[in-house]
């Protein structure tokens, strides 16, 4: 426990920003999850908005310092990267 008032003060503000910060990565990572989902379902359009916004969210994370700049560059690429395929993937038709 703190002692000092200086100390108690850090610690209010270091739980708060701890609040706030998870937050923030709980979004940001339902936002992944939800490209990932679409993507799988072979909902494209949906999967392709649900990229703009989480890509945007990812930018933003990382200016923010939230995340690591690298980390938001590598899963914005695995994120496109995974687009790309589900986009090469033949459509399935049913047979009449």
């Amino acid at each position: 426990m703190p002692n000092t008032a200086n100390a108690k003060k850090a610690l209010r503000q270091s739980i708060k920003r701890r609040l706030h910060n998870r937050t923030q990565r709980s979004a940001l990572r339902t936002a992944v999850k939800k490209v990932r989902a679409l993507a799988a379902s072979g909902d494209l359009e949906g999967a392709e908005s649900a990229f703009r916004i989480a890509s945007k969210r990812l930018d933003q994370s990382a200016a923010k310092n939230l995340i690591h700049r690298n980390a938001a560059a590598r899963t914005k690429s695995r994120l496109s990267k995974l687009l790309k395929l589900a986009k090469q993937q033949p459509t399935t038709a049913p047979a009449e």
